[in-house]
């Protein structure tokens, strides 16, 4: 007999009087094992959210602090004129180091040669984020420094030598002080991807620069300020000088001085961030599993209550309370045990990760503690409404009860926190739409798949009339049509959530891999003349570097829009003012470039003076389809009229243009030609001989920079993979939460069939067959809804092309059909053990 509270007194029952009753419920319902599933199913949400959002947190701020070492510092000030000193005093009184660069052409020499130079002057201390790489001789192998050159000396990029025919040890004259050779630069982390035109690197010391007589009034020169420190310093100072900035003044952050970095982390944060929501909708589903199965088994209790007096408030206050105590409880055990896990990953991940992470952050254990009581509110309210409206008379009659309309506002209530909590996770609303529309989506259409095979199995089960196995299977998904339908939604998401985690650790992580591949083009070659397109081409070919294709490259400065003249007073964007302060890298052809996709409007006819413009240009300059612009290519005004905006993958590292006209337009006008190739460690001596057998060539080294953003995708990948394990442990859980639903409803039945003469062969051969038939379903289901929202986050979140494969629809309805026989196997153990008159008896 159940030992309930005594009511006699609860007609009028204060706020003691309350909570004593609700803790004495409370430790009732544990000592009789009714809150272990709803603990659990808490424990684990609250377990995984932390323990992803904990490494996703120091991850992530961890990559955000390493890519400053691709901008040389985590703020830079670019100017044309010297930096007033009250800013570096600003800078220093916020305890930030500051440092100075001075960058200018000018041409170097030696003997008889000169060669246009792109020279840098840095203080001691530069890079103040990252390092610069040096070798002792062009090709050689390098290796990082934390050091500047010495005075009197000059460190210089490999090709430089090749053009003036140098070696290390040799001087070059810099204006009028003669200074040493001593290294070779093969890595400048702040020198961006703006390639095109720029001259080779000549870098000396500071307190050099005033020997070489080259800053005079009215020298071109491009002064910078290299700030680093602690973020919150970093991002106030940085606050203070945007409100301080002077006419030809901007601030340089990884957004606008290294975009290709800072695509890369965007998608490396929504990759973590996919991880954590996945496993909040995999927690979501066992919590709501365990909040059911805890109503359905209280309703004779509460019905009991209120026959010994108790009323609906005293009854809707000892749940809340109990409730209450049951969330808290779990979150704080939760977020311990996450934490705890989380340290594992991080000794994991420093076997991989070649940086040290920074202090977890408190904003992980408060989403862990908001999942814990979000999640239990949005499945725990509609459950305490509907218990809170038990009659009392379903102690005489089990019908007696409804779900009421009023637990409506429950569910709302219940949504609504869920979707605030999809968005935190997500940090993007187009991922957390993807995600939760998706699955929500997919739930309802599971639903009705469910529902419609049960009754086409209602049909057809009278064919299994000779075999009594599966005329029992038939019959028990027949009967508990909404437990079997609540059965493959919940499967069939969980499943669901796995195979696309899955997915994302191989196609979509490969997909992201195939934007960059080891093989992506490390090298471009510039400035070759029309006369020398074919002796390069098959200079390259012969080393067998793959196909080369060269793109003609005409320079030319827009000058007016459909016939009005534009200017950089014409915008307020500083992207779109800097685009019009200077000249384009125009290009033609007959064909779209395979890295590039239209979006709007047609291909170029060849005929016909038309420009193909790239979408976020056309966007910058406000520029729409029939548009016509006007560009001044070596005094020659050319006019053509905008037919299509591209999207251009940029990752692949080809030779793109923002503009490409048609050849009747440019054909004839002044250009050079330009291309790009992978050039293997083992073939480095092709390029001096090209550049000795044409001096007028440019060569630019990317491939530091891709190894680069290469180890920040690995490092990405690794995460995901190791947070595999939990989203796994959350479906598992989900697993058993859907079949220990349904334990006592199958108890009843086994009970009933045995008295009926069923042997207990042929009951367990049914339930395996009940189990096989919801596995298979919600695998095929689960792989089917996986297929869809992978191919909808690669191509609208991710931005990569998505491969259709056949692995997970074999691996859902193979999973499904194992993991339902292997969960019902302990999940329902006992169930057909137990004799059927002490089943009876209990019902």
């Amino acid at each position: 007999m159940m030992d309930f509270p005594d009511m006699s007194q609860a007609k009028r029952p204060g706020f003691w009087s309350t909570l004593r009753l609700g803790a004495r419920m409370m430790m009732r319902d544990a000592r009789a094992g009714e809150l272990r599933l709803l603990v659990l199913a808490l424990v684990v949400a609250v377990a995984a959210v932390t323990s992803v959002g904990f490494l996703a947190d120091r991850v992530g701020r961890a990559l955000e602090r390493d890519a400053g070492q691709m901008l040389g510092a985590d703020l830079v000030l670019d100017a044309d004129e010297p930096v007033p000193a009250a800013f570096k005093d600003a800078a220093r009184e916020r305890g930030l180091t500051v440092s100075s660069t001075w960058q200018f052409p000018s041409m170097v020499g030696a003997g008889d040669g000169a060669q246009l130079a792109a020279l840098k002057a840095v203080e001691p201390g530069y890079p103040l984020r990252g390092a610069l790489r040096v070798a002792d001789a062009p090709f050689a192998p390098d290796a990082p420094t934390r050091d500047v050159p010495p005075e009197g000396a000059v460190w210089v990029d490999g090709q430089l030598l090749a053009l003036l025919n140098l070696k290390v040890g040799d001087s070059l004259n810099v204006g009028d002080a003669r200074l040493r050779i001593d290294r070779v630069i093969t890595y400048e982390p702040d020198k961006g991807m703006q390639f095109v035109n720029v001259a080779p690197r000549v870098l000396l010391r500071a307190s050099d620069l005033p020997a070489t007589g080259l800053i005079a009034p009215g020298s071109r020169i491009g002064y910078a300020m290299l700030v680093a420190g602690q973020p919150d310093a970093v991002a106030g100072y940085s606050t203070w000088l945007k409100q301080n900035l002077k006419r030809g003044q901007k601030v340089a952050t990884l957004e606008s001085g290294r975009p290709e970095v800072r695509r890369t982390l965007d998608r490396a944060q929504r990759f973590l961030s996919l991880v954590a929501l996945l496993a909040v909708l995999i927690s979501a589903v066992a919590v709501a599993l365990a909040a059911g199965r805890y109503m359905t088994r209280h309703r004779d209790g509460i019905a009991v209550m209120r026959c010994l007096g108790a009323v609906q408030s005293q009854v809707s206050r000892m749940l809340t309370l109990e409730f209450t105590l049951v969330g808290l409880f779990s979150s704080a055990a939760g977020c311990l045990v996450g934490y705890a896990v989380h340290q594992v990953l991080v000794m994991l991940l420093g076997s991989v990760i070649d940086t040290t992470l920074p202090a977890p952050s408190a904003i992980p254990a408060l989403q862990g503690v908001l999942t814990g009581v979000l999640l239990l509110l949005g499945f725990a309210l509609p459950a305490l409404a509907q218990l809170r409206h038990v009659p009392p008379a379903r102690v005489l009659r089990r019908d007696a009860d409804t779900i009421s309309a009023r637990s409506a506002f429950g569910y709302t209530l219940g949504a609504a926190g869920f979707a605030l909590l999809i968005w935190w996770f997500a940090g993007d609303a187009k991922l957390g739409g993807v995600v939760a529309g998706g699955f929500l989506g997919a739930f309802g259409v599971f639903a009705l798949v469910a529902w419609l095979c049960i009754l086409g199995l209602a049909r057809v089960r009278r064919l299994a009339a000779g075999l009594p196995a599966l005329r029992f299977a038939l019959a028990g998904v027949v009967r508990r049509r909404a437990a079997t339908i609540t059965q493959v939604c919940a499967l069939a998401v969980g499943l669901m959530a796995l195979l696309l985690l899955t997915m994302t650790r191989t196609d979509l992580i490969q997909g992201w891999q195939r934007t960059m591949p080891p093989d992506a083009p490390n090298r471009f070659l510039i400035n070759v003349q029309p006369d020398q397109r074919q002796a390069v081409t098959d200079a390259l070919t012969r080393e067998g570097l793959g196909r080369i294709t060269l793109s003609p490259m005409v320079r030319g400065r827009l000058i007016a829009i459909n016939g009005k003249p534009v200017g950089p007073d014409d915008y307020e964007e500083p992207r779109a003012k800097r685009l019009v302060d200077r000249e384009f890298n125009l290009s033609y052809g007959e064909t779209l470039p395979s890295s590039n996709r239209i979006e709007q409007g047609r291909w170029l006819a060849p005929g016909s003076a038309e420009v193909s413009l790239e979408s976020g240009l056309a966007q910058s300059l406000r520029i729409n389809l029939g548009d016509k612009m006007r560009f001044d290519v070596a005094g020659q005004q050319v006019e053509v009229a905008v037919t299509s905006l591209r999207r251009v993958d940029w990752d692949t590292m080809r030779v793109n243009f923002f503009a490409i006209l048609t050849p009747a337009a440019l054909a004839d006008m002044p250009q050079s030609w330009i291309t790009s190739f992978y050039l293997p460690p083992d073939k480095a001596a092709v390029l001096p001989a090209l550049v000795r057998e044409f001096p007028n060539l440019t060569v630019f080294d990317v491939g530091a920079i891709l190894q680069q953003l290469q180890s920040v995708l690995n490092e990405v990948g690794r995460a995901v993979q190791l947070l595999f394990m939990f989203t796994l442990a959350a479906g598992v859980l989900v697993l058993s939460a859907a079949l220990t639903a349904t334990r006592d409803e199958r108890m009843r039945e086994a009970a009933v069939l045995r008295a009926l003469g069923a042997t207990r062969r042929q009951l367990a051969r049914s339930q395996r067959i009940e189990l096989w038939a919801v596995g298979g379903l919600a695998g095929l289901l689960a792989a089917a809804g996986a297929t869809a929202i992978a191919w909808a986050l690669s191509t609208q979140v991710f931005d990569f092309a998505f491969t259709l494969s056949l692995w997970p629809w074999l691996a859902g309805i193979g999973t499904g059909m194992l993991g339902a026989w292997a969960g019902g196997a302990l999940a329902l153990r006992g169930v057909l053990r137990t004799p059927p008159l002490v089943t009876l008896r209990e019902t």
